[in-house]
């Protein structure tokens, strides 16, 4: 593919060379530099690709696209753009023929939300006879096609790439999280959406690595909706008011406020065998009874989220409800039959703000006990430690402190750790340091009435400790726990 192709849809200078070259791939990893790649210079918060270009010319690359002046041999082309994260992704959507222009593509955005969000609306549209695709924090699917997640947005060339993928198999949508990361560093750029929705937005990745401040986080938030067709707004995040007036596309609401387009009203939470739901009508641009066997308030929301994304797509009522009855997302709020007795669930909540909303919601459902089973993570902020012992301490009445992902610490120093925050509280604990052992005692102690919930790990299925991962499925060990006990 000629260079100046690739190039149509930024502003840049060719400082060298020129633009009439022929380009056999797109690289940003010099490593992976072949004959005749254009090799694009990414400033990372590690990294400076330009100190890597005198490897990719060793290797063969003919053209650079660079931010700043460089000093390279005269038969090699410099295109000098101003961002070349920016530059990189147009350059990638060139290079795989535009393919989110064969696609409708989704894009969901918020704190809280995004992920189950995901995957109830692949799970209706593929009930109403779609292919869907899904690109997220847990996984990208691509047909049958599976493959680990590294980032919730990937890098512009590799979401360039899967997009390419899910049409070239028969895919006619797609619905990905798109992170404030993704959008702050343009790995979204080149893409129109078909539909971008906001959940919800909360106090989060703010760091020197991350966000100056939440008016920068909230800021890129926004982004999303200066770059698709259709807009879907929370309108009961107090932060709505500003997605709605920075946004350049049409606005539909949802939310439990009369004034949203499509309002839930009537909620009741309801348990059956060890199963916790929400019921709730919708009212509005659509009217229909719903009940999922997700509980609380949020998953109103994450449903109400879908209803409101599939409505676009014209779907019927029956199939919406049959496939909202039924979708499971792992390690989200991930109910796992072990009697009829008591409910276990699974939940990636692995900090204090995640933590204390869900501990909260399952409060409302009055468990004869609510048993919380989290450990943190090592090489992390201590804070972190702090704060989610003092949260499960105050809101569970029964903690059981054990292991996470302790990486290279010691993991009863963690547990001392969050022990100085359950010491805030008046609330019982034991700890348990092995994972497995802590959990066959939740399941074993299991009382009528409780609920009891894993947190911290969620779609994992690994433990770290000194840079091994070791396998470690929380739903595996539930299982093996519950043949031990059947043949004991």
């Amino acid at each position: 593919m000629k260079l100046d192709k690739l190039l149509q849809k930024i502003t840049y200078t060719c400082v060298q060379g020129n633009t009439d070259t022929e380009i056999s791939s797109v690289i940003y990893d010099s490593r992976k530099v072949t004959a005749g790649s254009l090799f694009i210079c990414i400033k990372g918060a590690v990294s400076d690709g330009h100190r890597f270009i005198p490897m990719a010319i060793e290797k063969g690359a003919t053209a650079l696209v660079v931010e700043d002046d460089v000093s390279v041999p005269e038969n090699i082309t410099v295109i000098k753009v101003e961002n070349s994260r920016y530059a990189m992704a147009c350059i990638s959507a060139e290079y795989f023929g535009n393919p989110a222009n064969e696609l409708k593509v989704i894009g969901i955005t918020g704190t809280k939300g995004k992920t189950t969000t995901t995957y109830l609306v692949k799970s209706i549209l593929e009930n109403a006879g779609h292919k869907c695709g899904l690109i997220g924090t847990i996984e990208i699917i691509i047909g049958d096609k599976i493959i680990k997640a590294s980032h919730t947005t990937p890098e512009s060339y590799m979401l360039q790439q899967y997009l390419r993928e899910m049409a070239d198999c028969g895919c006619d949508c797609v619905v990905m999280e798109v992170s404030s990361q993704g959008l702050m560093l343009d790995r979204t750029a080149g893409i129109l959406f078909e539909i971008g929705i906001f959940t919800n937005i909360e106090p989060d990745h703010i760091s020197p690595t991350e966000h100056k401040d939440f008016d920068d986080y909230l800021y890129c938030k926004s982004l999303l909706f200066r770059q698709c067709r259709h807009g879907i707004v929370n309108i009961d995040d107090k932060h709505a008011d500003y997605i709605i007036q920075q946004a350049t596309c049409d606005i539909s609401t949802y939310g439990f406020s009369e004034k949203a387009d499509f309002h839930a009203k009537n909620m009741q939470l309801f348990t059956q065998k060890g199963v916790l739901g929400v019921k709730y009508d919708v009212d509005g641009k659509t009217e229909m009874s719903v009940e999922i066997d997700l509980p609380g308030k949020f998953s109103v929301y994450n449903s109400l989220t879908a209803i409101a994304i599939c409505h676009y797509f014209n779907i019927d009522k029956e199939t919406i409800l049959k496939a909202l009855k039924y979708a499971k997302v792992k390690g989200r709020i991930e109910m796992v039959k072990v009697s009829d007795d008591f409910t276990l669930m699974i939940d990636y909540a692995h900090n204090a703000m995640a933590l204390e909303s869900l501990l909260t919601t399952l409060r409302a459902y009055n468990p004869q006990r609510l048993v919380c089973l989290f450990g943190c993570g090592g090489n992390r902020s201590k804070d972190r430690r702090f704060s989610m012992g003092e949260v499960s301490g105050k809101l569970a009445d029964l903690t059981v402190i054990t292991s996470d992902n302790p990486r290279e610490e010691d993991p009863l120093a963690i547990i001392d750790d969050i022990l100085v925050g359950m010491h805030k509280t008046n609330g019982e604990y034991i700890t348990i340091p092995d994972r497995r052992k802590a959990i066959e005692w939740v399941i074993r102690n299991g009382q009528k009435g409780d609920i009891i919930v894993l947190a911290g790990k969620g779609h994992e299925d690994y433990q770290e400790i000194n840079h091994v991962k070791y396998p470690l499925d929380e739903r595996v060990v539930i299982a093996e726990i519950l043949d031990i006990m059947r043949n004991s």
